[in-house]
């Protein structure tokens, strides 16, 4: 049973679980032994809801003895970072401020996830506050790359990407300010999709940059993204940004094909900071897409050079604004019950909780957001970058002009190791320079897997236009069908 339960994906999992095959509680304890097993190895689960997902699995299995309706997802397992509110359940954003914070609702995501009848194991490691490129400034310990433990998986959402990789799931939930799915899952060798900005609601999705934010899906095939896209899709009326048009994943493929698409490469993208060898490995991916028939165009985004500055200054901005809610008294840690020292007042208690329950690298993003948007220099820095991010999106409006997908790198590198840019915090930023000019025009984006580096994964990245979703995603399970089958990395 072990093997054969060996990679499978939701389409596998939804045939064993119609035919018969297998029961939800079986396959559930399946992961969770998985998890047992391989998680001390990883840290890709801060928490793991082993009696939730046993009980959640069996009203599953319950369903289909009664032959009642069931959700495209029923008895699916499946996990989610946990920057995602869930009732009753811990969600720590992998933060010290947060580790005993338990909340009392369902983020939409959850909401439509439950009422799909998957089964959540547990939720996924992550940067602080969603705040890094490597999963190491969590307050739980960094997450490990399963292709090589001493590396690491990416990041924010490095334990939604480790746990796909390393088969303790079927499939994941992550969320992206700047890369933070798609690089993850570039490191990780998996698909991971950022959606168009307003597609999914961020209601209970604890905010970093609400501008930037967008929750999507962590798989093992397009089809699999695509099936869970269509699941947390769709407008809300609690999340005044989610998309109001009737924006839906069709479940009619589109008629796509090589031979009608034009694909753009972009200069700046192939040009100094990009690893030679995983250079190769996206140019091989391209012409081998050229081979079966795509059209390849030259492009240019002249502002790509000025996305990187402008989106760390908007996230400072926003990451300071978000945060100041966290100040001791409301919720979440506060000094007061956690220290021996007095605090004589009101703004000692603040500073203090603040300084005790942020770790360095949020702070450091409070802090440099806190000067960008003070009063004299608000105009010289934040007023800046909003225009520049206007051209950074006009760019790839001109782009799409002439085609029909932007290809390119996730990341200039494969898997760094662990510790080694945790010192610098700028070459750490450089790690999303290919990704973060998506978040600023809220274009949709993924990953796919484009072969091996020193068999480290290497991904390559597909950019669409707005509201492009449905036919990105059949892009990409035509690459596949060049590419081959999904490879996990071994954990044995």
């Amino acid at each position: 049973m072990e093997k054969e339960l060996s990679n499978i994906t939701i389409k596998k999992a939804s045939e064993m679980l119609e035919s018969d095959e297998i029961t939800s509680v079986e396959l559930t304890k399946h992961y969770l032994e998985r998890i047992k097993k391989y998680n001390p190895k990883i840290n890709a689960y801060i928490c793991i809801l082993d009696e939730l997902a046993l009980k959640q699995a069996e009203e599953s299995d319950n369903r289909r003895i009664k032959n009642q309706e069931l959700g495209i997802m029923d008895g699916i397992p499946i996990t989610i970072k946990d920057n995602m509110a869930m009732e009753g359940t811990i969600t720590t954003t992998g933060s010290k401020m947060l580790e005993n914070f338990i909340v009392p609702y369902d983020a939409t995501v959850i909401k439509k996830i439950k009422e799909a009848g998957a089964v959540i194991l547990g939720k996924t490691n992550m940067d602080e506050f969603a705040m890094g490129s490597s999963t190491e400034t969590s307050h739980f310990g960094p997450t490990k790359n399963p292709w090589d433990l001493e590396r690491v998986p990416g990041g924010s959402s490095g334990g939604s990407a480790a746990a796909v990789a390393a088969d303790l799931c079927v499939a994941a939930l992550g969320s992206d300010t700047g890369g933070s799915i798609r690089q993850p899952a570039s490191l990780c060798g998996i698909i991971g999709l950022k959606p168009t900005y307003g597609t999914v609601s961020r209601y209970g999705l604890l905010a970093m940059a609400s501008s930037l934010d967008q929750i999507g899906p962590m798989t093992k095939t397009a089809e699999d993204a695509e099936t869970l896209l269509r699941v947390i899709a769709g407008s809300d009326e609690l999340d005044s940004t989610s998309s109001k048009s009737e924006f839906l994943i069709s479940k009619q493929t589109p008629n796509t094909k090589l031979q009608n698409l034009k694909l753009g490469i972009p200069k700046e993208y192939f040009a100094e900071g990009l690893d030679e060898d995983v250079k190769k490995n996206i140019e091989g991916s391209i012409e081998t897409l050229k081979k079966q028939g795509a059209e390849i165009i030259d492009i240019s985004l002249p502002n790509a050079k000025y996305a990187l500055p402008c989106y760390y200054i908007i996230m400072f901005v926003e990451v300071a604004s978000n945060l100041a809610r966290y100040d001791g008294i409301k919720y979440g840690y506060s000094t007061n019950d956690n220290s021996q020292q007095t605090n004589n007042n009101l703004m000692e208690t603040y500073i203090n909780s603040r300084s005790e329950g942020f770790g360095e690298e949020v702070k450091r993003r409070i802090m440099l957001g806190t000067y960008a948007s003070s009063a004299g220099y608000v105009d010289k820095f934040y007023a800046k970058a909003q225009k520049v991010r206007a051209l950074v999106k006009k760019d790839f409006d001109e782009a799409f002009k002439k085609c029909d997908f932007i290809l390119g790198p996730v990341s200039p590198t494969t898997a760094f190791k662990l510790g080694e840019k945790t010192d610098d915090p700028l070459t750490m930023y450089l790690s999303d320079i290919y990704t973060i000019a998506i978040n600023l025009a809220g274009v949709p984006a993924m990953s796919i897997p484009a072969g091996l580096s020193n068999n480290l994964p290497v991904g390559l990245q597909i950019i669409g236009p707005q509201f492009s979703d449905a036919k990105m995603l059949e892009l990409a399970k035509l690459i596949e069908k060049v590419r081959g089958d999904f490879k996990s990395a071994s954990l044995s």
